[in-house]
């Protein structure tokens, strides 16, 4: 699920208040410009794809960046786009663009693992596409960029739901266009814009395996999840111990220190193959294989 970003308001005037006059001429940008807001809505990183591996439901491209490596974990509710908005399928050798929610917890391993929401493929030289959060005004400050959303822009949504100019104000998006002013913020007629549906949270209804599902990550090839969550509903009671927890229902009681692969379950002592990690503010994940234990 994701947190509410909130683009302060007077800095949204402000750029809404700079923007070009009518006939001002259009030129090429990368959008590589001056950040102009603290609100960065999505983590961008850029590489070639050296390696592929599937893993349990997600597939696994290891890129090379610049200066380091780093893993995609895609799974099929990522978007994947080639830059002049034509969906596509990655392949070693291609020139990707990953955006990641700012909000997602990072794993901390190495090389850095990310789970994006949106792949994109670099093919044309004269498209861009970019990941953003637009305001009422459908501007973006962080990139410096404002849609003119007009007929010839192909609107659509991830879920396929139909949508409307009006649906996409206040709301991340992924942009393709050509041209921009050379106004601040520039300006553009996007090509194409689909609106990035947020995900509902999940509800008492859910089941394990919805949440699962929902909230995971790969560790070196082990599968992560929500400890709390998924112990709670279980029936089991989880106390914090500032280092990790105690959790328990009746007889069985587990004693989870995070960073430590060994564990406690009653008076035995347990082996993770891979240790609890803090992955996002007062959320520990643990191998899933507890919660299956746990299940039993």
């Amino acid at each position: 699920m994701k947190l509410n970003k909130i683009i302060p308001f007077a800095l949204s005037a402000l750029l809404v208040g700079s923007v070009a006059v009518p006939g001002m001429t259009f030129a090429k940008e990368n959008v590589k410009t001056e950040m102009t807001s603290d609100l960065k809505a999505f983590i961008k990183v850029e590489g070639t794809i050296e390696d592929v591996e599937k893993n349990d439901g997600l597939t696994l491209y290891t890129l090379k960046g610049k200066e380091e490596q780093f893993v995609l974990a895609v799974n099929e509710e990522t978007l994947i786009y080639d830059n002049a908005g034509k969906k596509t399928k990655l392949k070693i050798g291609d020139s990707v663009s990953a955006y990641t929610d700012s909000n997602k917890p990072m794993i901390l391993i190495f090389p850095p693992q990310y789970t994006p929401d949106v792949v994109i493929v670099e093919k044309d030289e004269e498209s861009t596409a970019v990941v953003g959060i637009f305001d009422d005004e459908l501007v973006d400050p962080y990139l410096k960029l404002q849609l003119n959303v007009d007929d010839s822009s192909d609107i659509s949504s991830s879920s396929g739901d139909p949508v409307k100019v009006d649906d996409l104000k206040g709301n991340d998006l992924l942009v393709f266009y050509k041209e921009t002013t050379k106004s601040i913020p520039a300006q553009t007629t996007p090509k194409k814009v689909v609106l990035l549906d947020k995900m509902e949270a999940v509800d008492e209804d859910a089941t394990v395996e919805q949440i699962i599902e929902n909230d995971q990550y790969m560790v070196d090839g082990v599968k992560m999840v929500p400890l709390r969550l998924l112990a709670e509903k279980l029936g089991y009671v989880v106390d914090s111990t500032g280092v990790g927890a105690i959790v328990s229902k009746g007889a069985p009681s587990y004693t989870i220190t995070r960073g430590q692969k060994e564990y406690g379950y009653n008076k035995s002592l347990m082996k993770f193959e891979v240790a609890p990690e803090l992955l996002e503010p007062n959320k520990t994940y643990v191998p899933v294989a507890l919660i299956e234990e746990m299940m039993k």
